[in-house]
């Protein structure tokens, strides 16, 4: 069995890592804290961004103590000795000056079974300042930066109006490895146009950089976005559920054992889905994955290059 799991997956699952840091079940609890993007700020936003993109994390009518009590009420019927991070999931959450992001990142954090907190954002948004107070705040609680790349290929990143290359990412993730603050980068497959190469060379690039952890999505293309009318006026390839497994699987094997794979598909919302359709049998996609690493007998790092 892989060693860095405690359900027979072959690959470093979130499950395990926080099992064995916080020797409890934990779980990152979404919240809504009404962030804007600068992408969006200066446009449309990335090109499948949708802007109801967060209707199905969390209440974002209730204030965030609010929505962290509501959300854990389930949790802690089923799960009553679990712990939990408070998950500030939507939005660009270190886009606002520096006096509005302490009190709401540190509003939880003395909150009973509060074991760390997790915050999304850009790597364009990441000023010194606020680097050097997420290094304060990492010595206070256990502290995950989640940053968006989606790509390393900067035509790409042109293409589905990023706003930001390759280059500023690489830059930030070493500024937050310097800091030892734990790093989780967000890719995306089947972008349009990737080849299978260039998938894989952005895994390339992030296990070089030593990331931490890495959520993997697949592309979905939803109702009412830019991408949904640039695939209507020309249609380009989209990954079938086999396609992707494939992809997954050969950057699992590139990815150094030590990183933790926090998300390995994607999460459409049903009503605003175009395609692919088969992203909304998500166990089913999961359980795929483990199956075929069982049949080609592989695992996360089995062709990691040195």
């Amino acid at each position: 069995m892989f060693k860095y799991t405690l359900d027979n997956k072959r690959y470093h699952t979130l499950n395990y890592f926080y099992r064995k840091k916080f020797n409890s079940k934990v779980f990152k609890v979404p919240l809504d804290a009404h962030m804007s993007c600068p992408n969006k700020i200066k446009g449309n936003g990335c090109i499948f961004c949708s802007n109801n993109s967060t209707a199905n994390i969390t209440d974002s009518n209730l204030s965030i103590k609010e929505q962290f009590i509501n959300n854990i009420k389930t949790l802690e019927k089923k799960w009553p000795n679990s712990l939990y991070i408070p998950y500030f999931q939507s939005g660009t959450n270190t886009y606002a000056p520096l006096g509005t992001l302490k009190p709401l990142f540190e509003e939880l954090l003395n909150y009973p079974k509060v074991v760390g907190l997790a915050i999304a954002t850009r790597p364009d948004t990441l000023s010194d300042e606020v680097l050097d107070y997420l290094e304060e705040l990492n010595k206070k609680t256990f502290l995950t930066i989640e940053i968006g790349l989606q790509s390393s290929n900067d035509n790409t990143l042109k293409f589905i109006k990023r706003g930001h290359d390759t280059k500023c990412f690489i830059d930030t993730v070493k500024k937050l490895k310097k800091r030892n603050i734990f790093t989780v980068a967000h890719i995306i497959n089947g972008l349009p146009y990737e080849t299978e190469e260039d998938m894989l060379n952005t895994i390339k690039l992030l296990n070089n950089l030593k990331i931490d952890g890495i959520k993997i999505h697949m592309l979905y293309i939803s109702k009412d976005t830019e991408l949904a009318s640039i695939y209507e006026k020309e249609p380009f390839p989209i990954l079938s559920k086999e396609e992707y497994i494939d992809i997954v699987i050969k950057e699992l094997e590139l990815l150094n054992e030590e990183i933790v794979i926090e998300r390995i598909t994607g999460d459409p919302i049903k009503e605003e889905l175009i395609t692919p359709t088969w992203l909304l049998k998500k166990f089913c996609v999961l359980n795929d994955i483990d199956k075929e690493m069982v049949k080609r007998n592989t695992y996360q790092g089995k062709k990691v290059e040195d």
